[in-house]
């Protein structure tokens, strides 16, 4: 009778010992759930419209020339307005020193790869890509703005380009002007077209519409 007894009380404290086992690990689990980041989260979220252009990459001979032509250097801050897969920024900061280059698109699938590619070209300290309406986007601090967009697009961005850019600030643009805007300078590259302006101190009225 007192062996029964014994091995009774032996089977239910170990019957407790199990479930306080399994209540610490429910709580650690739990609490680890609350304390470990997600790492599936995205770091970009769904676009606020349409993208304004098609995505169309510009040829890497043409990059090169569009940073060439605006003489880009080590006191140049240089946003590119839709940019894609981040060539442009990246080249702008890689092979032609830029002190930062920022990239702007509305595409989250454009930003993911442009981070990729930065980190592959491991130029991350110094290019940025935000995902952004480019028609929001505080241009202020850009000493160079490159462009690849439409005709349409350029004509609507250009009253923001010359009311926040300073005087002296170089725009390039791939395959398309600016209307009555005359360009400085029109080269063809890889049978691709390059305009070149730049910020007036005084801004003629027919242009700030």
């Amino acid at each position: 009778m007192q062996l029964k007894r014994l091995v009774t009380g032996l089977l239910v404290g170990l019957s407790f010992a199990s479930m306080g086992v399994g209540c610490t690990q429910q709580r650690d689990a739990q609490a680890d759930a609350q304390t470990s980041p997600t790492t599936t989260q995205s770091q970009t979220q769904a676009p606020e419209r349409a993208p304004d252009v098609p995505y169309v990459p510009t040829p890497q001979v043409v990059v090169d020339r569009m940073l060439q032509i605006t003489k880009v250097n080590s006191n140049d801050v240089v946003y590119d307005l839709g940019s894609g897969d981040g060539r442009i920024p990246i080249t702008a900061v890689r092979q032609f020193n830029a002190q930062r280059a920022v990239g702007i698109d509305i595409n989250p699938e454009r930003i993911r790869e442009a981070n990729q590619n930065a980190q592959q070209a491991n130029v991350t300290d110094r290019v940025e890509f935000r995902q952004q309406d480019l028609f929001q986007t505080d241009l202020r601090n850009a000493s160079v703005v490159t462009l690849y967009l439409l005709p349409d697009v350029n004509l609507r961005l250009r009253p923001k380009l010359l009311s926040e850019l300073r005087p002296g600030t170089r725009i390039v643009s791939h395959a398309f002007d600016m209307g009555d805007w005359k360009p400085e300078r029109v080269e063809n590259v890889d049978r691709r077209t390059i305009y070149y302006w730049t910020v007036p101190e005084n801004v003629p009225a027919n242009l700030k519409q």
